[in-house]
């Protein structure tokens, strides 16, 4: 997915990487364009059941591209003379281009498991919120650091970051741009795990993942992602409406046939 992402597939786990190890896989337009593209072709592959994103080389993401603040040094972007389209226009749904790059992991119909090391910084630490599940190394250093830069955090993470930190603290944290480490993180809400290898660890749990009925899967991603937005109610009956879809369907079956015969399931991928 042109340099900036590589992507192996393999056993229904799609192993994402951003791919600008020298530059710390800073998000540039370029990084910004292929992560967009790798979540609009993963969520058209009826083969991917699970993804696994993480950073090559020595970060996750470092945040946005220095250059980028180079230019808002010198007042240039944002002009009105750069023509470069107002954030508050939408461009991808509900979300605006930048807001997509992470929104698209929120969105996909598959999980997506964040392996994390180094830096998690800025539009890095929100690119990690994305995900369903966050696994990172200890010494991993994160930070809502937009404040350091004047800014306040516009790439889709404030509405996961609600659902995930304390509110006194996620104010704390976006007021001073603190950094603070991943086993901080995991106390906050942010990390769901710690390891010394995370992506041996995501992959790991990628593939228990993909071995269980992708429709189950996909059903539970679409629960949770709604759940915020509905009343009890209208959750209920979503319940109601998957259930009625996956019961007795043909992975459901081979689901239940493979427990009790104690053999792995052999699922028919297609949405």
């Amino acid at each position: 997915m042109s340099d900036r992402i590589s992507i192996t597939k393999s056993e229904g786990i799609a192993d994402v990487k951003l791919a600008r190890s020298d530059k710390m896989n800073a998000l540039d337009d370029a990084m910004f364009t292929a992560l967009i593209e790798t979540t609009e072709a993963l969520a058209k592959d009826e083969s991917v059941r699970c993804v696994v994103l993480s950073g090559d080389g020595r970060a996750f993401c470092a945040g946005l591209d220095m250059g980028n603040f180079g230019e808002m040094a010198q007042g240039r972007r944002g002009s009105s003379t750069t023509g470069r389209q107002p954030l508050v226009d939408r461009t991808h749904g509900i979300a605006n281009r930048a807001q997509q790059a992470v929104w698209g992991w929120r969105t996909l119909p598959v999980p997506v498991i964040a392996a994390v090391h180094g830096v998690a910084l800025g539009g890095g630490f929100q690119l990690m919120l994305g995900s369903d599940i966050r696994i990172a190394h200890p010494d991993t250093k994160l930070s809502i650091m937009e404040i350091k830069w004047g800014l306040v955090p516009d790439m889709a993470g404030t509405p996961v970051m609600r659902s995930l930190c304390r509110d006194d603290r996620l104010r704390e944290l976006t007021y001073t741009g603190r950094i603070f480490t991943a086993t901080q993180a995991a106390e906050y809400g942010f990390v769901t795990e710690l390891s010394d290898d995370p992506h041996t660890d995501a992959m790991k749990l990628a593939k228990v993942i993909a071995d269980k009925n992708p429709d189950a899967i996909r059903g539970d991603k679409q629960i949770f992602n709604q759940l915020q937005d509905m009343t009890d109610a209208e959750a209920l009956l979503l319940e109601s409406v998957l259930q009625d879809k996956i019961i007795a369907s043909p992975n459901q079956i081979e689901a239940v046939q493979a427990e009790l015969g104690k053999r792995k399931p052999q699922f028919t991928d297609g949405r």
